[in-house]
């Protein structure tokens, strides 16, 4: 049986762990600290298999008709 990955599939977008300079260079150019990103569960399914942990940033990359591609980021918690 194989395993069906859930990124694999055409409405799921791209999720990826952010590295940390990457993460703080975001925080930097809005000004923003982690704590007011919008919040994304542990236990959501991609969350899961990317491996996120609480506290990561998640960097979710969408297709836009207007922008191309648009990055969006979501906290890690409980």
């Amino acid at each position: 049986m194989t395993k069906f990955s859930l990124l694999d599939h055409e409405l799921v977008p791209k999720h990826e762990i952010m590295l940390e300079g990457e993460l703080k260079s975001v925080l930097g150019k809005f000004s923003i600290e982690k704590e007011q990103l919008p919040k994304i569960k542990v236990q959501d399914p991609v969350c899961k298999e990317i491996g996120a942990a609480i506290g990561d940033v998640v960097k979710i990359t969408r297709k836009s008709q207007t922008a191309g591609e648009a990055d969006y980021y979501r906290l890690v918690i409980e």
